[in-house]
């Protein structure tokens, strides 16, 4: 037996076995967005940290939309970023187009959402990793864990290499024994031209692990060149402060446009004609599939009574002619995509580059989780992204870095770090999870969360920045940026609270903007809160509020807009907070070990099914299983004393 040392690798090699042996703190399997973030975090927290990937040159693919946010999804971005992760900084190094979605609305679902350059957004996230100290990449495919007395030592992969380590973290996606249909054609894959990874499903499932399949899909990618534009409407994107990362520097790539048009009888005609050689529709397909990104063939199922769908074509890169037809998803025979596109106006001289595809593939249950993503089955062994039973980039993402944190909090000691539902979406995202499971590939939406005020896209630096900081996650840069916007919101807002308006020195300015005048004096931030006043409309009409939005240099309006917001929201914002801390009550009464639920004959027989299965670890994460009632938790809460 030979052991040598290379570039921190500790290195093994037995030659009648011909295996070579690697030793980490960290393994991450699978270099996508989850990947990438759990792989970042972990090495940065101070973990020897392994990401293996099967390509090198796809890591952190966007295998479907170039497009990252979205409602409730830009959320969990700006959180991600918050916490120290690199997401939100790579998506605004790669923008090609920003908005903030539902500005007609309150902030509370206010949503950015950035369509990317796709091959930047590669190399960007691969320079990232790279230069991360304690980080190696490793291009090869792993076919099985190793587990020794229920816990986690390490994988074996397809090139006889064997990687010991403290934990491992499963980041697979769409690969496990992944299948691609088009039509009745049927190809093995996790992408489209990229192999799926066989045997790993069936080794983790060989220690208890309990797994199903899932479906999704992707629409056409069609050459620009043979689209007439002059058929499509324009949709621009919006050029001010908002971005996705509260580190970054201004936009630098060229800002794309998005366009839109719409489907026609002819074209679903055309479509329903190809229904019985569509595995989405056939039933040829029987796993699960998404309901918040339906295929056009479900589309047309679903709303039999629409005449038309909306569609919009979407730039791939800054010069590419490559560009995504979001809304039109599909599994139909190739010749039908086609056929159908081509009887919308703008698309009659089209040229494809690939047709949709739809795409089944392994999923672990994330009941079998700890709320740190860690297996309740094997130690050490952790799960995120789409092998969760999620769909969306941001989802995936959002698992790995709470994945990667505590993997390496694993390996050197300490707390589990998990975030409450009135803490951050992605708290919202893995307590739905592991509490409820999912019964198809979950989506997160601002309805699902039932503190959204609380859980703003303008604060997450303020719920979360500290806490990484504490972590050792965020740099002292990205901490010291937070306390100081934060000292520059506390004194607008104490400003406004303070100063007090005569109705002779502003009623001429309030009739100017179309509000009632004051019969009375008030103060500056009742003002505020009416509903046609914002700070910036009436600054100017009062000197000394202007002089003390002067001394703001540094990210002014980013700085405006939170003081607005927690003014014309306060009453929301801290009724809903009332309501968190109530509940917060129930987070920390701890009931893990405590109840036999098997012969709690005082409960129902569903909920002891539930609880036995679940095991929840709090008494509020028990009242949100689907099928536990209150009645069955006050049952619990005398059984406890309380």
């Amino acid at each position: 037996m030979l052991k040598i040392n290379i570039g921190g690798q500790h290195s093994t090699t037995d030659t009648p076995n011909i295996m070579t042996e690697f030793h980490y703190d960290v393994l991450v399997v699978g270099a996508g967005h989850a990947g990438c973030e759990a792989a970042s975090a972990a090495a940065r927290m101070g973990a020897k940290t392994c990401l293996i990937t099967m390509d090198m040159n796809k890591i952190a693919q966007m295998s479907c939309n170039p497009a990252v946010g979205g409602i409730a999804k830009g959320q969990i971005v700006r959180e991600i970023d918050a916490l120290g992760g690199q997401m939100g900084i790579v998506t605004d190094r790669c923008a090609l187009q920003f908005r903030m979605l539902n500005r007609s609305k309150g902030p509370a679902v206010w949503s950015p959402r950035a369509q990317c350059d796709r091959a930047k957004f590669i190399t960007t996230w691969r320079d990232i990793l790279e230069n991360t100290d304690n980080l190696h990449i490793w291009q090869d495919q792993v076919k099985e864990i190793i587990v020794k007395d229920s816990e986690i030592q390490g994988v074996k992969t397809f090139l006889d290499a064997e990687f010991r380590a403290k934990c491992v973290i499963i980041t697979a996606g769409t690969f496990l024994n992944g299948l691609m249909h088009v039509g009745r054609t049927k190809l093995q894959g996790g992408r489209m031209a990229e192999p799926a990874s066989p045997l790993l499903t069936e080794s983790i499932a060989s220690h208890g692990i309990r797994y199903d399949r899932m479906k999704t899909g992707t629409p056409v990618r069609i050459d620009k060149r043979s689209v007439d534009f002059s058929l499509m409407s324009i949709q621009d994107g919006e050029d001010d402060f908002h971005s996705f990362s509260f580190m970054s520097e201004p936009r630098t790539l060229k800002q794309l446009p998005c366009w839109t048009c719409y489907t026609n009888e002819e074209v679903h005609n055309t479509l329903r004609s190809g229904f019985a050689d569509s595995p989405l529709y056939n039933g040829e397909i029987k796993s699960i599939g998404p309901r918040y990104c339906p295929s056009i063939e479900t589309k047309l199922h679903t709303f039999p009574d629409k005449d038309m769908h909306q569609l919009f074509l979407e730039p791939e890169g800054e010069t590419t002619n490559e560009m995504y037809l979001n809304g039109f998803s599909s599994s139909l025979p190739m010749d039908i995509q086609i056929k159908a596109l081509k009887q919308i106006p703008c698309f009659r001289d089209m040229v494809i580059y690939r047709p949709g595809y739809a795409i089944e593939y392994d999923f672990f249950d994330p009941t079998q989780l700890k709320h740190n993503l860690e297996s309740k089955v094997v130690k050490n062994l952790f799960f995120a992204g789409q092998v969760n039973g999620t769909t969306g980039y941001e989802e995936a993402a959002g698992q790995g870095l709470m994945a990667g944190v505590n993997a390496a909090i694993n390996c050197f000691g300490g707390e589990p770090f998990i975030l409450n539902r009135n803490e951050a979406y992605i708290g919202v995202l893995i307590d739905d999870l592991v509490t409820k499971g999912v019964d198809e590939p979950y989506r997160m939406f601002t309805s699902r969360a039932e503190y959204r005020i609380l859980l703003r896209q303008d604060d997450a630096d303020m719920r979360l920045t500290e806490k990484a900081y504490n972590l050792g996650l965020a740099t002292e840069e990205r901490y010291k940026r937070m306390t100081s916007k934060k000292d520059s919101i506390e004194s607008l807002l104490h400003f406004t609270e303070n100063f007090s308006l005569k109705p002779a020195l502003i009623n001429d300015a309030l009739e100017r903007i179309g509000t009632t005048p004051l019969r009375q004096g008030c103060k500056l931030s009742e003002l505020i809160g009416r509903p046609q006043i914002t700070i910036n409309n009436i600054a100017d009409s009062i000197k000394a509020f202007k002089s003390e939005l002067d001394k703001i240099t540094d990210r002014k309006e980013e700085i405006i807009e939170a003081a607005e917001i927690l003014i014309k929201y306060k009453g929301y914002i801290e009724r809903e907070q009332m309501v968190a801390d109530k509940m917060l009550r129930l987070e920390n009464i701890k009931i893990q070990g405590k109840f036999d639920y098997a012969n709690m004959n005082q409960i129902t027989i569903e909920a002891r099914q539930k609880l036995a299965a679940i095991n929840p670890e709090t008494l509020a994460q028990a009242s949100r299983i689907p099928g536990v009632s209150p009645s069955d938790i006050n049952v619990m809460l005398v059984l406890l004393g309380r």
